[in-house]
């Protein structure tokens, strides 16, 4: 089976990150500062160079202020 990281699903999922954190009007550093992280941890993750689990991602989706399901719907639409 192929790793998932760096495949074009998982370059979805990184731009749709990126895409709801911008469209929430959110800067890294405000992300960031709501998971009690550093900057590059958003970043990492918003670059590829770092996975989330499914904890962490409904932790991201809370400090952006999108229900887990409305990601996870919009991901699959992207596919």
């Amino acid at each position: 089976m192929e790793k998932s990281l760096f495949t074009p699903d998982h370059e979805r999922l990184c731009d749709l990150l990126r895409q709801v954190r911008r469209d929430a009007g959110l800067k890294q550093d405000q992300v960031a500062k709501r998971l009690k992280r550093p900057q590059s941890f958003v970043s990492k993750y918003e670059s590829g160079e770092r996975r989330l689990d499914l904890v962490e991602l409904r932790r991201v989706c809370q400090a952006i202020g999108i229900p887990l399901i409305d990601f996870v719907r919009r991901f699959d639409k992207r596919g």
